[in-house]
C-alpha cells in the first residue's frame, strides 16, 4: 500500500509546477504549489475534509497514510522553501524616494505582494437545492474575501471553499504590478499592436477565481483575416502546444467539457488549464481524479432552472496510458470484462459508473458516499465514437459529428473545442439526438418547474411554474398524431384531422413567358422554422371544445374547422390553406396561422366558423428557445463569412464558398455546428409529433404521448405558420414583379429565369435595397440562398414524364451544369427537402 502511495504522491509532486510563491507552514506549502485538498485526498485515498483537520490541527494522519503525507510536504518543501524572516533588532528602512527599480526587483516585489495578499478561505457548505444544485442568486459581495458571489452559504453570499480571490493587500499588488508593467514596458507607440495576452498560469493557485473561457464569438475563429492568426494560436494551444489565453471578462467558475490526453513522457495534458491533472496514471487515479470535485458543468441558462453536468474526453493517448482498449470490445464477454474494470476502479474512491458502457457513459459519486463530494460527469472515449451496438451508437449520435475532423478522424481536443461553443450558443449540453437536445434546451431557457420552500416546515416542493407545458396526454381526436388511438378512431368514423403540413409536390403549368426563359432557378429558405417561432403564439394550455367561437382576431391558438372552398386566391401561387397547394374541396381543421391569413389576405368570413378546439393558454413558448437557436446558427455562419447586411452578390460569392474549410479548424468547426443547429431546431419541430416507432404501442402511449413534449397541435401551428410566410413572401414578390415559382416543394421555390442566377428575381427599391418581406438573399432566417440552376428543357421533360421538377435541384450547380453525385445519394436527396423536414 505504502508503494502504492508513494508512486501517487511521486506523480502529484511531478505535476506540480516551479516558480510558484514560496510559502512556509504546512497550509501555505500546499497553497504555494498550487493544490487543493481534494487533489492531495485523491492521492492519498482519504477525504478531502481530512486533509484540512490536518492543515487545521483537529486531526492527525493515521499510520497507514502519514509516511506518504511526510513524504509529499517533504517533496514541496525542497521546492518551495520558507521565505528568511529579517532580524527583529534590524531597523526599519526609510521609504524608498521615487527612484525606478530594475524591472526584475519590481517583479520580485509584485511576486511578495501577491503572496502577501493571499487569503485562505474557510472550507464551507453551500446551500443545495433539493435536487442537489447549489442554489444561486444575484452576485454580492462574499463574506470571506469581498468579492461577487452567486453561491449562498446559510443565506449568505460565499464562494465554493477554496475559490476565494484575495482580498487583503489587493489594491497594493495592483499598483507594484503597474509600477512594474510600466518599468518593463515602453510606451506603446501609435499603431502599434496590442501586447499579447498573459497565458493563465498551468494550474489555479487556491483563493483565486477560475478564469472563464473566452464567449462563443472568442472561442470560435471570426472571418477577419486579421482575426485568424489568434484563432490559430488557440487551436494550437488546445493541442498541447502552449498554454490557452485567458479572457479578458469577468472571472468564471465552471467550464463545461475538458480533453484528457497523454504526453509522450507520461503527463497528463489537459486543454483546458484552470482543471487539475490527475495525480496518477492507473485507472483508480483517474477515477479519483473525477471525483475531487473538478470544476466541470453546464451552467444553468435560466434562474430557476438545472445546470447540466460537465464532460471530460479521453484521447486516444490517454486511453492507451489507462491501459484501456484501444477499441470498444465487441463481445459481450469482453464488454463484461471491461465494465468490472470500470467499476472495481470506480468503487475504490467511492465512485458508480453507468450501466451501459460505450463511447459515451457516466461516472457519478452518489451523495453520502465516502470519497469526496456527489458528482456526475459524462465521460466521452473519441476513439470508440461510431462503435458498439444501436443502443451504445444512439447514445452517442450527437457526439459523434462534435468530435469528427475534416479528415473523418475522431479527435478528443476538436470534440472539447465544439462542445465548449456548443454550450456557450445554446446554453445547454448536447443531448443523444438532435430533437431530444430540443426539448432539453426548451425546458432549460423556459424550467417547466420551479422549488418552493415552506417556511414553516422548511420543507421543498416542486410545481409548475406559470405557463409551462403541463404534463398527461392532452390529446384531442382532430389533432392527436398518427399512431395515437384517438385518430384511428376518428378515421374510422369517417372524420376529419388536422392536416397542416409543409408544401409537398405542388407544380403548375409553364406560362407563355416562363416557357421563353432557358433556365430554372431554385431557391430555398433559409431556417424557415426559426424566422417565424420567435413571437408565434401557440397552445400551452388543453384544447378544448367550444361551438360557434369568438374568432377574437385570432389571438388565440387552436384549430378551427373552416371552410375556405369559396375563397378566391391567386392563380399563379399554391394555395396558401393547403399542403399540396390545390383548392380544398370541403371544410377541414385549420391552426390558427392559417385562418388568420385567410381573414386578413382574402377576406375569409370568421363567423363561419362553427367549432373550434381551443387552447385554455396562449403565449409564446418559443421565444427564448428560438433566440438560442438562432443566435448560435447566425454566428457560426458569420464564423464561415455570412452576415447580415451583405449585399446579394456579396452573399451568393460567400454562400458558395462556404462549405470550403481548408486546414481551418475554426471553419470546419463553425460548418459542423451550423448544420448541428438546423437540425436541432427541425428535429425539435417533428419532435412534438415523436411516433418512436421503436417502442411498442402500450409503451409508446406511456412513454411517449403522456409526455409534456408531446403536443401535435403545436407542431401544427408552427407547421402552418412556417407555410403562411412563405406564401406571404411569395405573394409580395409576385405582385412587385409579376414573378411567382411554378414549383414548390416544402420550401423550395423553382423559378423560370434569363440567367443561371436569381438576382433578376429580388424586387428592390429605388435606391437598391431589398424590399422587406418579398423574395432576398441572405443567411438570416426567412431570407433565401440559391440552390440550383437547372436548364428549362430538361425540367420541361421531367414534368412531361409527370415527375415533380423540384427532383432535378440535385442534378445541377448553381451555374446549371450537371452535377457528378452518385444517382444513389442524389435520388435520396430528392424524396424530400433535406433542409427543412420538421420530422424526426
Amino acid at each position: 500500500m505504502s508503494d502504492e502511495l508513494f508512486e501517487s504522491v511521486d506523480a502529484l509532486l511531478a505535476a506540480v509546477p516551479a516558480g510558484l510563491p514560496d510559502l512556509a507552514e504546512r497550509k501555505r506549502l500546499r497553497l504555494a504549489a498550487g493544490l487543493t485538498p481534494a487533489q492531495i485526498a485523491a492521492a492519498l485515498r482519504v477525504g478531502s475534509n481530512l486533509v484540512l483537520q490536518w492543515e487545521q490541527g483537529t486531526a492527525v494522519p493515521g499510520e497507514d497514510v502519514t509516511p506518504a503525507y511526510t513524504r509529499l510536504l517533504e517533496g514541496l518543501a525542497a521546492r518551495f522553501p520558507a521565505p528568511k524572516e529579517p532580524a527583529e533588532d534590524q531597523a526599519p528602512a526609510a521609504a524608498p524616494t521615487a527612484v525606478p527599480q530594475p524591472p526584475a526587483e519590481l517583479a520580485a516585489t509584485a511576486s511578495a505582494a501577491r503572496q502577501s495578499a493571499v487569503v485562505a478561505p474557510q472550507q464551507v457548505m453551500l446551500d443545495q437545492n433539493p435536487d442537489g444544485s447549489l442554489v444561486m442568486a444575484a452576485a454580492a459581495s462574499c463574506v470571506q474575501c469581498g468579492q461577487p458571489s452567486v453561491y449562498r452559504a446559510q443565506g449568505r453570499p460565499m464562494h465554493l471553499g477554496g475559490f476565494c480571490r484575495p482580498a487583503s493587500s489587493a489594491s497594493a499588488a495592483a499598483q507594484v504590478e503597474q509600477l512594474a508593467s510600466a518599468a518593463a514596458s515602453p510606451a506603446p507607440v501609435a499603431g502599434a499592436p496590442a501586447d499579447p495576452i498573459e497565458p493563465v498560469p498551468a494550474s489555479p493557485t487556491p483563493g483565486t477565481e477560475l478564469p472563464s473561457l473566452p464567449t462563443p464569438s472568442e472561442a470560435a475563429a471570426p472571418t477577419r483575416a486579421e482575426q485568424r492568426p489568434a484563432r490559430t494560436a488557440s487551436h494550437a494551444v488546445s493541442r498541447g502546444t502552449g498554454p490557452v489565453p485567458s479572457a479578458a471578462s469577468a472571472a468564471g467558475r465552471w467550464v463545461p467539457v475538458v480533453t484528457l490526453d497523454a504526453a509522450p513522457d507520461g503527463g497528463w495534458v489537459l486543454d483546458v488549464p484552470q482543471v487539475p491533472a490527475p495525480a496518477g496514471a492507473k485507472l483508480g487515479d483517474w477515477f479519483a481524479w473525477l471525483g475531487t470535485g473538478l470544476p466541470l458543468r453546464v451552467e444553468r441558462a435560466h434562474p430557476q432552472g438545472r445546470g447540466g453536468d460537465g464532460a471530460v474526453c479521453l484521447t486516444a493517448a490517454a486511453v492507451r496510458q489507462l491501459g484501456l482498449p484501444a477499441t470498444l470490445p465487441t463481445t459481450d464477454k469482453a464488454l463484461n470484462a471491461l465494465r468490472v474494470k470500470f467499476a472495481k476502479a470506480a468503487a475504490s474512491v467511492g465512485m458508480e459508473i453507468s450501466e451501459a458502457i460505450g463511447p459515451v457513459f457516466r461516472a457519478f459519486r452518489r451523495a453520502g458516499s465516502v470519497g469526496g463530494p456527489k458528482t456526475s460527469l459524462q465521460v466521452t472515449v473519441a476513439p470508440w465514437l461510431g462503435q458498439g451496438d444501436a443502443r451504445q451508437q444512439a447514445v452517442s449520435a450527437l457526439t459523434i459529428p462534435l468530435a469528427t475532423d475534416p479528415d473523418h478522424t475522431r479527435d478528443g481536443q476538436t470534440f472539447a473545442r465544439r462542445y465548449r461553443a456548443f454550450t456557450a450558443d445554446l446554453g445547454t449540453a448536447p443531448g443523444s439526438t438532435t430533437a431530444t437536445t430540443a426539448m432539453l434546451l426548451l425546458d432549460a431557457v423556459r424550467p417547466r418547474v420551479e422549488w418552493v420552500k415552506d417556511e414553516a416546515t422548511g420543507e421543498w416542493t416542486s410545481h409548475l411554474r406559470e405557463g409551462a407545458l403541463p404534463s398527461g396526454d392532452l390529446c384531442v381526436p382532430v389533432a392527436a398524431g398518427a399512431r395515437h388511438p384517438l385518430t384511428h378512431e376518428l378515421l374510422g368514423k369517417g372524420g376529419a384531422v388536422c392536416e397542416e403540413e409543409d408544401y409537398k409536390w405542388w407544380a403548375r403549368e409553364l406560362t407563355a413567358d416562363e416557357a421563353g426563359r432557358p433556365f430554372a432557378v431554385a431557391v430555398d429558405v433559409c431556417a424557415s422554422y426559426l424566422s417565424v417561432t420567435d413571437s408565434l403564439p401557440l397552445p400551452i394550455g388543453g384544447l378544448e371544445h367550444v361551438t360557434n367561437p369568438t374568432w377574437g382576431k385570432g389571438k388565440t391558438a387552436g384549430l378551427w374547422w373552416a371552410d375556405f372552398t369559396g375563397i378566391a386566391v391567386d392563380d399563379l401561387l399554391p394555395h396558401p390553406a393547403t399542403f399540396h397547394g390545390r383548392p380544398p374541396t370541403g371544410p377541414g381543421w385549420y391552426a390558427t396561422p392559417t385562418v388568420a391569413y385567410m381573414v386578413s389576405t382574402y377576406g375569409f368570413d370568421p363567423s363561419t366558423i362553427t367549432d373550434a378546439y381551443l387552447s385554455t393558454h396562449t403565449a409564446p413558448l418559443l421565444k427564448e428557445w428560438t433566440t438560442r437557436i438562432r443566435g448560435g446558427y447566425k454566428r457560426a455562419y458569420a464564423d464561415l463569412g455570412l452576415t447580415d447586411g451583405q449585399s446579394p452578390t456579396e452573399f451568393l460569392a460567400a454562400y458558395a464558398a462556404h462549405k470550403d474549410t481548408g486546414h481551418d479548424p475554426a471553419r470546419a468547426d463553425a460548418l459542423t455546428l451550423s448544420g448541428l443547429y438546423k437540425n436541432i431546431y427541425k428535429g425539435g419541430i417533428g419532435k412534438w409529433s415523436d411516433s418512436a416507432r421503436h417502442l411498442d404501442d402500450e409503451t409508446w402511449l406511456e412513454k411517449v404521448a403522456k409526455s409534456w413534449s408531446y403536443r401535435p397541435e403545436i407542431r401544427f401551428h408552427i407547421i402552418a405558420a412556417a407555410r403562411i410566410a412563405a406564401h406571404r413572401r411569395l405573394r409580395k414578390t409576385w405582385l412587385l414583379t409579376g414573378r411567382a415559382p411554378f414549383a414548390v416543394n416544402v420550401d423550395s421555390y423553382l423559378y423560370t429565369a434569363h440567367a443561371p442566377s436569381p438576382l433578376e428575381l429580388l424586387p428592390v427599391r429605388d435606391d437598391g435595397s431589398p424590399v422587406p418581406g418579398a423574395l432576398r438573399l441572405g443567411i438570416a432566417p426567412g431570407s433565401h440562398k440559391h440552390e440550383s440552376s437547372v436548364p428549362l428543357a430538361a425540367v420541361v421533360e421531367a414534368m412531361e414524364r409527370r415527375e415533380h421538377p423540384s427532383r432535378l435541384v440535385h442534378h445541377y450547380t448553381t451555374n446549371g451544369t450537371p452535377t457528378d453525385r452518385d444517382q444513389a445519394s442524389i435520388d435520396a436527396a430528392a424524396t424530400g427537402n433535406d433542409d427543412e423536414d420538421g420530422r424526426n
